[in-house]
């Protein structure tokens, strides 16, 4: 079976699929390879002047390929050495960041983990309005590999998902910052492929200075240096006795670790999410 699927549903538009649906999309290296090569071949296509980035199945992607599919060799090269996976996890993100063409990502059901970051990379984000959206590693691991969350939400809103790990809808997502709009999930998809056509009326050459513009602008406040600074506190983090011992349970099954994780908040495990 193909992990990726490319369509394109209307002109100037190419769409991918995570099509990982048995494993709730688990971004595995090989599926964020083939994405990466993906939309960087889209954005060197003249024929095409936006991406959009979706999930097969159940949700948009539950997290990263925690039964192994994460480990070396990863999909590109970095820096070795304390931090390595979470400078990987960045510098792929900024990748698409900094696409020429604006990526569109089309978000339902769980948006978890390394998930939430695939999704936040993206430039426009539109959400069912069930959707979850959470980063629950902050539980027993560490903080984000890409710390988006005070950038997109604001201080009050990061804190508190950094401080419980709890998801928020798809409405509370775009209250604070990290989506553009909500819609009945039935109508997403429909909405998501209106505004790619809106947005691909609009040449490349004058839409990627449109992009730029806006990014340039974070970025002089701070957004690149911060965000990369934040790798060394994630692999700071992996140090400290508790996300020790949550790796060792990880190595004796990914279901109890997971179990263990988020037994006392009720949520995830008995909702299917990771």
């Amino acid at each position: 079976m193909d992990i990726l699927l490319v369509d394109e549903p209307a002109p100037h538009v190419r769409r991918f699929t995570l099509n990982r649906p048995e494993k709730r999309n688990a971004l595995s290296n090989s599926l964020r390879a083939q994405l990466l090569e993906g939309l960087e071949a889209a954005d060197r296509d003249p024929q095409i002047r936006v991406m959009i980035l979706r999930g097969a199945g159940a949700c948009f992607s539950a997290g990263y390929d925690l039964g192994g599919g994460a480990a070396e060799p990863y999909p590109f090269q970095t820096a070795a050495g304390a931090g390595q996976w979470a400078r990987h996890v960045v510098e792929g993100c900024f990748r698409i960041w900094d696409l020429a063409k604006p990526v569109i990502a089309q978000v339902h059901g769980w948006c978890l983990a390394g998930g939430s970051e695939l999704a936040t990379a993206c430039d426009l984000v539109y959400v069912a309005e069930d959707a979850q959206i959470g980063y629950p590693p902050v539980r027993m691991m560490s903080p984000p590999d890409n710390q988006f969350h005070a950038w997109l939400c604001g201080l009050r809103p990061a804190m508190e998902m950094m401080l419980t790990g709890d998801a928020i809808d798809g409405q509370e997502a775009v209250r604070v910052g990290f989506a553009n709009r909500a819609f009945p999930a039935e109508r997403l998809e429909a909405e998501v492929l209106a505004m790619a056509e809106r947005v691909a009326k609009i040449p490349t050459d004058v839409q990627q200075m449109n992009k730029r513009s806006v990014h340039r602008a974070m970025e002089i406040m701070g957004l690149r240096a911060a965000i990369r600074a934040g790798t060394e506190i994630q692999a700071l983090a992996l140090t400290t006795p508790s996300s020790r011992e949550t790796f060792a349970r990880f190595r004796d099954g990914v279901r109890q670790a997971l179990d263990a994780r988020d037994g006392d908040f009720g949520d995830y495990r008995t909702k299917g999410g990771d």
